[in-house]
């Protein structure tokens, strides 16, 4: 004999597709302007900041080389890169507090 629940098994349905996430982190890097590194399918790499996305493409500006519009669907990764002032307030940081400590031993 058969249970009567077997007969109801629950379908489970897909998880979204889009959550919104991509467009939230997208967002962040575009209004931060936090320098990235797209890797690409083919296996090239281009940095720059966002300035502009969609749901199709990301708008890559670049200094001192052309802007580029860059398809979703050819990108591999998006990486983020360390800024240049962060690297420099941190040597800085650390100049001083090696200067401070020698000054007090002498």
């Amino acid at each position: 004999m058969i249970p009567s629940n077997a007969t109801r098994r629950r379908q489970k349905n897909p998880p979204p597709g889009d959550t919104g996430q991509e467009a939230l982190y997208l967002r962040f890097l575009s209004e931060k302007q936090v320098p990235i590194a797209v890797k690409m399918r083919d296996g090239e790499v281009i940095t720059g900041w966002i300035e502009y996305f969609d749901d199709r493409m990301i708008r890559l500006t670049r200094e001192g080389k052309p802007n580029l519009f860059i398809y979703k669907h050819q990108i591999r990764t998006i990486t983020e890169q360390a800024t240049r002032t962060r690297v420099r307030n941190t040597r800085k940081a650390a100049d001083e507090h090696e200067n401070t400590s020698i000054g007090e031993n002498k």
